[in-house]
């Protein structure tokens, strides 16, 4: 009776034992599906744009039957932006960013400072390269109203890139297809830079920006790395101004590789998404095929299209039909505001705030970088028509 009573008492044991191991296995597998589903939300949110241009390449190739091809330009375009990721990832590891953030949120008029010193850089470098180094500055400083400063930055990247031949991909090609004048050019669209640096200017002496810190903070040392990537960026940036081969971007790949490896984990899904939306701006060209020659037409429809392919292949799209070249640079630059595909600073800026901070704040911040750029879109719209 004993021995059997002893038997029952240890599968009892051993059953409680099961049962416990068997629910530690179910709640940590559970722990885990939810780890991996909530992962894969988190890709999905922060890709969602890549996802977005990958899906409408694949369903514009299949209605279309057509593979599209990328020209010269276009492979130049993802070269240069990654060898430049890369050159201002250098700059970030040598300390010499932060030491500048350090330096710029000193004093009164922070988002004053960035705004201005975005659309001046603009206009010299490029807006890509201006948000480039001016969103990752803005990020490292230790203030609020970050998504609104880096919504106003991307703003004035697109008023500043206006102004000049180069400063962005569409101006240049406008200023050589069309044989411009330096002087004509600047004037034709000197309106639409200058009323836009005003109302910037003016919106960012709203804001109110308050500075965090409490104590102080020992300045960062700036690395030797900083003069190298500098130059490098320097030759990058005379390469976008074609007084250097693009092929000058292969000495930072090579300088990284060897000497500073952890600079080479730059955003791969953002180059990825560009190529994406090339493919998908060859095939939306099937679409439009009639001459358009009034001005209004040619501005409003370049300014409308650029919303859906961004405006470098709005450009290039309507300036094989139109010999409206004011129109086209006004409709390019304007419809370079609202949403995220109309400029390629856009995404720049998007992207880059968005892989800082926290995707709590996502959502959010796509809602008042969408409103705020249609903002300015009708703003440029109204603007042109009251200049004509």
């Amino acid at each position: 009776m004993l021995f059997i009573r002893d038997r029952f008492v240890a599968s009892l044991l051993a059953m409680t034992c099961l049962s416990t191991f068997y629910e530690l296995l179910i709640n940590d597998s559970q722990e885990k599906y939810l780890k991996t589903q909530r992962l894969f939300l988190d890709i999905i949110l922060k890709e969602w744009l890549l996802f977005a241009s990958a899906v409408g390449l694949i369903v514009t190739s299949i209605y279309f039957h057509h593979i599209p091809s990328f020209s010269v330009e276009e492979i130049q375009v993802i070269f240069i932006l990654a060898v430049l990721f890369i050159a201002v990832k250098g700059l970030e590891h040598s300390g010499l960013i932060l030491r500048l953030s350090q330096l710029l949120e000193k004093g009164k008029f922070i988002s004053v400072k960035l705004v201005v010193a975005t659309f001046l850089l603009s206009m010299l470098v490029t807006n890509d390269i201006a948000l480039i180094v001016i969103v990752p500055l803005t990020l490292l400083l230790d203030t609020n109203r970050k998504d609104i400063l880096v919504i106003f930055e991307a703003l004035a990247a697109n008023a500043g890139s206006a102004l000049t031949p180069f400063g962005n991909p569409q101006n240049l090609f406008i200023y050589w297809f069309y044989g411009i004048r330096p002087e004509t050019f600047i004037l034709s669209i000197a309106p639409f830079s200058v009323a836009f640096l005003i109302i910037l200017v003016v919106m960012s002496l709203l804001i109110r920006t308050s500075n965090n810190k409490v104590s102080y903070i020992e300045p960062i040392k700036i690395k030797y790395t900083a003069f190298v990537y500098g130059a490098l960026l320097l030759s990058l940036i005379l390469a976008v101004l074609h007084i250097l081969p693009v092929l000058i971007g292969v000495l930072v790949i090579i300088y990284a590789a060897v000497f500073d490896r952890k600079s080479l984990k730059i955003d791969y899904m953002l180059l990825l998404t560009f190529i994406c939306f090339f493919g998908l701006a060859e095939n939306m060209k099937s679409i439009f095929s009639s001459d358009i020659e009034h001005s209004g037409h040619i501005f409003i429809f370049s300014a409308l299209v650029s919303q859906v392919i961004s405006n470098v292949p709005a450009t290039l799209l309507f300036a094989k039909f139109t010999a409206q070249w004011k129109a086209l640079l006004w409709g390019s630059n304007v419809g370079g505001f609202g949403s995220l595909m109309g400029s390629l600073a856009n995404l720049i800026a998007y992207r880059l705030y968005i892989k800082h901070e926290s995707t709590n704040n996502m959502a959010s911040f796509t809602i008042k970088f969408m409103v705020l750029g249609y903002i300015a879109f009708f703003i440029g719209l109204g603007l042109y028509f009251w200049m004509e």
